[in-house]
């Protein structure tokens, strides 16, 4: 399989889009509810956003991912355990049409055909002037590192720091849907979907609902057997780590804010950031567990929770568009926490992307106006 090598990135700009948006010489008496559906989703305050002028996109994108995951137990015994691979870094070509973008990237850190990690990497994300929406599907199997471990205070465990750790396998499914409320005067695609411009700089409250889920495989005993190896001494992993498989699922409610800073002629700043109260329910398998159903198992997790935590999304990107040619940066980045008597387990992960293209082929009331 080469699933590492075929990215296929679909991503939904809905703000490039306001196609018709400005078309006041078709009443909007005359257009079906359909239609008057979809364009009030892109109706913008053009004294605040200048919208788009082309039909076609043309664009060259380079994507940088990162993975953080924290596993841990409290009290006097209380160990910890952090893992991440090496950051992935996968650059390819995107053409787009209006609002929709196909793209194919390649991963540059492991040019191998036959003998590279499996990883699968699926996200998309739609942007239009009042609403949003993040889709994300992430899959890394025999693939990070450890990054740090504390097994005790009288227990030197550098040698272990850095080491490759075959022992994890995690996969997230998750998407977050947000709506803008100023959403005529200030635009989520200006930053992040290169579509339209801000002329002023203008900010926005947000809301949001989202669902995630993640399935962790963590082999303990193979973390034992590397601690003994590197470290020359026997190492008992706590047992409130000793699980063989986590499934969490998080329902989550979101609020936050936005603001697009326009510091000079063609240029932009944008900052979000959105708090989440998370309702999240976790089972697992223990170790000695034969299987899910097994209820004669008192495994040290329970092996069932069900609570409520913080999580969070920051969205930043840095972009200079002046509606023809573009460049810039954007990232996401998402904090997941899990929380539970002695056992907790956080999840940070992001993208930032580096782009450079251009619009072209004008649309109708464009095409004869020069730059």
């Amino acid at each position: 399989m080469r699933e590492w090598l075929m990215i296929l990135m679909l991503t939904l700009s809905m703000a490039c889009q306001a196609e018709d948006t400005l078309r006041v010489e078709e009443p909007e008496r005359k257009l079906g509810w359909l239609r008057r559906t979809i364009r009030s989703f892109s109706k913008i305050d053009t004294n605040y956003v200048e919208p788009q002028h082309y039909n076609w996109a043309l664009m060259l994108q380079s994507i940088n991912t990162y993975d953080y995951y924290r596993l841990s137990t409290t009290g006097p015994q209380g160990q910890s355990i952090s893992f991440a691979p090496s950051i992935g870094v996968r650059m390819g070509p995107f053409f787009g049409w209006r609002w929709v973008f196909l793209g194919y990237t390649v991963d540059l850190r492991n040019m191998n055909f036959f003998r590279g990690k499996r990883k699968l990497q699926l996200e998309g994300s739609i942007y239009s002037a009042q609403i949003g929406a993040d889709l994300y599907y992430r899959r890394s199997v025999d693939d990070y590192k450890i990054r740090r471990v504390d097994f005790g205070k009288d227990i030197d465990t550098s040698p272990l720091e850095g080491q490759a750790f075959d022992g994890l396998n995690v996969s997230i499914t998750g998407v977050n849907l947000y709506y803008i409320f100023n959403h005529k005067r200030f635009s989520y695609p200006a930053a992040f979907a290169q579509s339209t411009c801000q002329k002023i700089s203008c900010g926005s409250w947000m809301a949001g609902v989202g669902y995630m889920n993640s399935s962790i495989d963590f082999d303990y005993e193979r973390l034992e057997q590397m601690a003994h190896q590197s470290l020359g001494q026997q190492v008992a992993v706590d047992s409130g780590l000793m699980f063989n498989n986590l499934r969490y699922y998080n329902v989550n409610i979101s609020g936050g804010y936005a603001y697009n800073w326009v510091f000079a002629r063609n240029w932009l700043f944008c900052s979000s950031l959105q708090v989440a109260l998370a309702y999240k329910e976790s089972h697992g398998e223990t170790a000695g567990d034969e299987g899910r159903d097994n209820k004669s198992s008192s495994g040290p997790l329970g092996f069932d929770f069900r609570n409520i935590n913080l999580d969070g999304i920051g969205r930043f990107g840095l972009v200079w568009n002046n509606t023809k040619y573009y460049a810039g940066a954007s990232a996401i980045v998402r904090a997941y926490n899990y929380r539970k008597s002695r056992f907790a387990a956080n999840n940070i992960f992001g993208e930032l992307n580096l782009y450079m293209g251009l619009n072209f082929g004008a649309r109708g009331k464009y095409k004869k106006r020069k730059l």
